[in-house]
């Protein structure tokens, strides 16, 4: 795995499954067995080293509390996600916010930046309980290749800000539009963050989800050298096929 770097496996909507070059695997967005774009076969996360939740709804944490106490994995998420995960008796939780950063496993950094979003979490009957804000993050991985998974978000002017602090190799953004910015606004996104490398998500899932992958394509047409990189749900690419 070491020589290797990085790989991501898109399951669809905006779980994804990283697998580090030290071989720990994280998830982000913990929605698989709801989630009618992830692939039956890769449905079941048995193995996990750590969690993180960009926002609360179902549809980016539904498997949270299954996954974390199965697997025993850390979690990363917002203060009020946090709380509400203890409650739930899911242990190894660290909750931070907007701007926090933790070095996770003595080297990878983990940064929670903003997102343009809302983030309530559904109850057992059915009410919406305050899940703090929504977020995106930046990884750090310990061979220096950054990542940045915005979340559910609109674009927004402070992309530009991520972009000089932290110069992601590859950013992945939402483009199904509706609930998210669509492939015009992510189109750019690009522009502000300065990002060479794209990974659409949060796209196909559902009928409201007009976004496509060759949309964002046309749309970006005129950022130099911009790689657009578009997966099957349960794909999988190694870093060197993402930059």
């Amino acid at each position: 795995m070491a020589d290797e770097g990085v790989t991501l496996t898109w399951l669809g909507h905006a779980a994804t499954l990283i697998a580090t070059p030290s071989g720990k695997k994280i998830l982000i967005d913990p929605w698989v067995q709801g989630n009618p774009a992830c692939p039956d076969d890769q449905k079941n996360i048995e193995n996990l080293d750590l969690m993180l939740i960009t926002h609360g709804h179902f549809d980016h944490m539904g498997d949270a509390v299954s996954i974390a106490q199965q697997t025993g994995c850390d979690v990363i998420c917002i203060f009020e996600i946090a709380d509400y995960l203890g409650k739930q008796g899911v242990e190894n939780v660290t909750g931070i916010n907007i701007g926090g950063t933790v070095v996770w496993s003595e080297s990878i950094a983990i940064t929670m930046t903003e997102a343009v979003h809302s983030s309530g979490i559904t109850g057992e009957d059915g009410g919406i309980i305050y899940g703090g804000s929504a977020a995106g993050f930046v990884i750090r991985f310990e061979n220096h290749f950054t990542l940045y998974h915005a979340g559910d978000t609109e674009v927004f002017e402070s992309m530009r800000l991520i972009g000089d602090l932290y110069s992601p190799d590859v950013a992945l953004l939402p483009i199904g539009g509706h609930f998210t910015m669509g492939p015009i606004k992510a189109a750019r996104a690009l522009r502000l963050i300065g990002c060479g490398s794209v990974i659409p998500i949060h796209w196909g899932t559902f009928a409201a989800l007009t976004g496509t992958p060759d949309e964002l394509k046309r749309a970006a047409r005129d950022i130099p050298g911009l790689k657009v990189v578009a997966l099957e749900p349960g794909e999988t690419v190694r870093q060197r096929q993402m930059v």
